[in-house]
């Protein structure tokens, strides 16, 4: 998944040792644009992801790919965003390779336009429930009735 903000704050650094060595995790909180802007933390594990995020300057524009994770502790559930990476942004411009293009990005000169998605054909059964209300049985009209319907 990825989202666009604006770098807010970095979250202080965790550092320790493990069976497979010393480990790093660190974290930063963006902003969204728009109308109800939002305030979202992640989590960096590794010196390289930690590294991504101080190389960026204070509120400037970010996009963020992360992957969601989710697990219970004592019966509560605890959602953790872990970024994988995390690159200066900048509209208009196409994402880094292996990216893909969002929409409303501008074109790249010399880059091949991207197929369009295809529709999976609506099944035939979708048209049957609008023909059972044609067999429904009609209420009888009540002339002391008022109401429209």
């Amino acid at each position: 998944m990825e989202i666009t903000g604006k770098l807010i704050q970095l979250l202080p650094e965790v550092s320790g040792e493990s069976a497979r060595g010393p480990w790093v995790r660190g974290g930063f909180v963006i902003e969204t644009d728009g109308d109800y802007p939002r305030k979202v933390a992640f989590t960096a594990f590794g010196e390289e992801r930690v590294a991504m995020a101080k190389n960026i300057p204070m509120g400037s524009p970010v996009q963020v790919t992360f992957t969601p994770e989710s697990r219970e502790f004592n019966e509560k559930w605890y959602t953790d965003l872990r970024a994988s990476r995390i690159q200066p942004f900048v509209p208009g411009q196409m994402p880094a390779a292996g990216g893909y293009a969002w929409q409303g990005a501008a074109p790249v000169a010399g880059a091949q336009p991207a197929a369009a998605p295809t529709q999976p054909a609506a099944p035939a059964a979708a048209a049957a429930p609008a023909a059972n209300f044609a067999a429904a049985p009609q209420m009888a009209s009540n002339p002391d009735d008022d109401l429209p319907f």
